[in-house]
């Protein structure tokens, strides 16, 4: 095993490498690189880290709604690839592995930030009431609001509608992928995704009755 680093106190691969691939050799798929990290090659470790964790880091935002909290669960995802990397199957998707352990952990954080946020509210609605915004451009409240409105309506669904809304409507996952990241029946992705299309709506119609407005006399 080569120079490892610590990341949360585990031993990981060392993720800084300088090997230069001749230009004429074929780029190794996710499905290599994943039996190559079976093998305890730390390259493709690094490879495979490059080249998924912005696509993770995407999917665990739109979860988590905090880009910190999001990282931070990218790299424990990484951890797990690593440390359970003897457990991949390779007769599934690359991804579906990957956003697996993801999207279970994203999981976990909610459930956990949920109990404290109970605890919270309180205070956390005082805070609300006297903080002053501070002054921005035209560009990053409609950035902010835009973003505000999107967590506000996914946060009203399940965990797991939220997830199967994500993973298919967002990220464009097949129903079958989704199926197999949450570990359900196509038929129960289906069934997900319906719901959380009829919450979102009902919950943009009563945010947003101008919306609604529109809606009812035809208006543009």
């Amino acid at each position: 095993m080569g120079p490892t680093v610590r990341i949360f106190g585990e031993q990981m691969p060392h993720l800084v490498h300088t090997t230069t691939k001749p230009v004429s050799e074929q780029p190794a798929g996710d499905r290599d690189l994943l039996l190559a990290i079976q093998r305890g090659d730390e390259e493709a470790f690094a490879e495979l880290l490059d080249r998924k964790t912005g696509p993770l880091l995407a999917l665990t935002h739109r979860m988590v709604w905090d880009r910190e909290e999001a990282r931070d669960l990218v790299q424990v995802t990484f951890l797990r690839v690593w440390e359970h990397r003897h457990k991949f199957d390779e007769r599934f998707s690359p991804n579906t592995w990957l956003y697996r352990i993801a999207t279970n952990l994203a999981i976990d954080f909610l459930r956990a930030k949920r109990t404290r946020l109970s605890k919270l509210e309180p205070v956390r609605q005082h805070l609300y009431r006297v903080v002053k915004q501070p002054d921005t451009n035209l560009e990053e409240i409609l950035e902010r609001d835009i973003l505000s409105v999107l967590q506000d309506l996914t946060s009203a669904l399940t965990e797991r509608q939220r997830l199967a809304f994500v993973l298919g409507q967002i990220e464009g996952l097949s129903t079958r992928e989704v199926a197999s990241i949450l570990e359900c029946r196509e038929s129960t992705v289906r069934n997900h995704l319906f719901a959380a299309r009829k919450v979102l709506q009902g919950e943009l119609l009563r945010r947003f009755p101008e919306y609604a407005g529109r809606r009812r006399t035809g208006k543009q």
